[in-house]
Order: C-alpha cells, then sequence, then structure tokens
C-alpha cells in the first residue's frame, strides 16, 4: 500500500476512507489545504521543531476535535502559531518590554511565549483562561498556510497523549490515523525537538519547558533587557 495513497479500514463496515496527504515544500501550499481549513478541518503540517496538528483558532468545532484527537483537558490552552511577529498584538495584550525583546531575538524560531491573550483570542483555544501561548514558526509552510488563511492556526505537537512527537509525516499519519482530514508531508523537519515555553506574564519570565532554545539562552537575552 502507497503512503500517498494510504486509507483506513472501518472492520464493521468494510468501508475504506482515503486520507489526503500532498506534498508541501518551501511554503507552496496546496489550495486544497486551505479549503480545508476554512470547511472546518483538522490537518498535519511541518514545522521547525516538530510536525504539529491544528485548525483555524476561529472553528469551535474544529477546536474541540484537536482537543479530542490529543486526548487533551479542555483547561489545558492549545499553542497557537503565527504568521509573523505583527499578529502578536492583535492577538495579545499587555505584552512586556522583556517579551518584546524575546520575540525579537528568537521569532521566527523556536521560542513559545504565554502571554495575556486579547479578545480576538478565542477563550476555547486559551482553555478558558487568561493567557495563551504564541510562537511564530522558522518554517514556510505554516507562515505561509497562515497568511493564506487569514486567521492564526493551532499548532500543538502532531502526536496522543504518550506518544513521542512526530518528526516525519509517517509518524504522524500512523498516530493520528484518519482523526486528521488532510496531512501536508514537507519531508523530515530539521529540528527534532519541541519548542522552548517561556511565560512573559511573570517578572522575571519564567521558562516552562526547555526545548530547541537552551534555557541559559533565554535568561541571556532576558538579562540583557
Amino acid at each position: 500500500m502507497s503512503y500517498y495513497n494510504l486509507t483506513f479500514s472501518n472492520l464493521s463496515s468494510l468501508e475504506q476512507r482515503q486520507l489526503p496527504i500532498l506534498r508541501a515544500w518551501s511554503g507552496d501550499i496546496p489550495r486544497r489545504a486551505v479549503e480545508t481549513l476554512s470547511a472546518g478541518g483538522v490537518i498535519v503540517f511541518p514545522t521547525d521543531t516538530v510536525y504539529g496538528v491544528g485548525c483555524r483558532i476561529d472553528n469551535d468545532d474544529a477546536v474541540r476535535r484537536v482537543y479530542a484527537l490529543k486526548n487533551r483537558p479542555r483547561t489545558e490552552a492549545l499553542p497557537v502559531l503565527l504568521a509573523d511577529v505583527a499578529q502578536l498584538d492583535q492577538y495579545a495584550r499587555d505584552v512586556p518590554a522583556v517579551a518584546r525583546r524575546l520575540v525579537g531575538r528568537f521569532w521566527p524560531g523556536a521560542l513559545t511565549v504565554v502571554v495575556r491573550r486579547s479578545d480576538r483570542m478565542p477563550s476555547l483555544v486559551a482553555g478558558g483562561g487568561s493567557t495563551v501561548a504564541l510562537r511564530v514558526p522558522n518554517h514556510p509552510v505554516p507562515r505561509a498556510l497562515i497568511g493564506k488563511a487569514g486567521v492564526p492556526i493551532v499548532g500543538t505537537s502532531a502526536n496522543t497523549h504518550g506518544m513521542p512527537s512526530p518528526v516525519t509525516a509517517q509518524q504522524a499519519v500512523f498516530d493520528l490515523g484518519d482523526r486528521v482530514d488532510m496531512v501536508l508531508d514537507g519531508g523530515r523537519v530539521s529540528g527534532g525537538r519541541e519548542s522552548t515555553v517561556v511565560d512573559v506574564t511573570t517578572d522575571p519570565p519564567r521558562v516552562l519547558r526547555e526545548g530547541a532554545i537552551a534555557a541559559r539562552e533565554i535568561e541571556s537575552a532576558v538579562a540583557r533587557a
């Protein structure tokens, strides 16, 4: 069975559903991917760290699907990907100077900042809380996808709870199966490690998860702020 013609069989009905797996290189986003998002779909896509799974942030049904396929409680906010740093002030409020210093140093890249969400960020994405995790990835595919969609997308790792974060589209497919609507295959990602998460709503900022960027690099950038 070809990977690019992957089907999943429902043993009770013996029907098959084909999962669209499309090649996406250098930001050349297939029109079908944007249409899938606009229709409330959930897709898998490459980033600079690991493969992500997500949807438009403004489609509550799609966001609920992401929570469900990740086995993630709805009280745990989903991370969100932006197209560029200009969107920070649209979806966050009261952004402190130290946060701007950090994103100026590490965006686009493997830094996720936890900030206070603005009214434009849906409560469901934020787990009902007042903060949200934002990142601008250093990868052309998700940034082009967000640009064409016209709205940020959820960008959490494309794996179920307890499974390793995927670095290839194949790994994501064999974990999530046909619970997603489309897969964008951009080859093996160069990073292979999840982003570093920093809470900038505290003073001083606090590293919540050390990932691709070492905590000492964050601390050094904060000290110079």
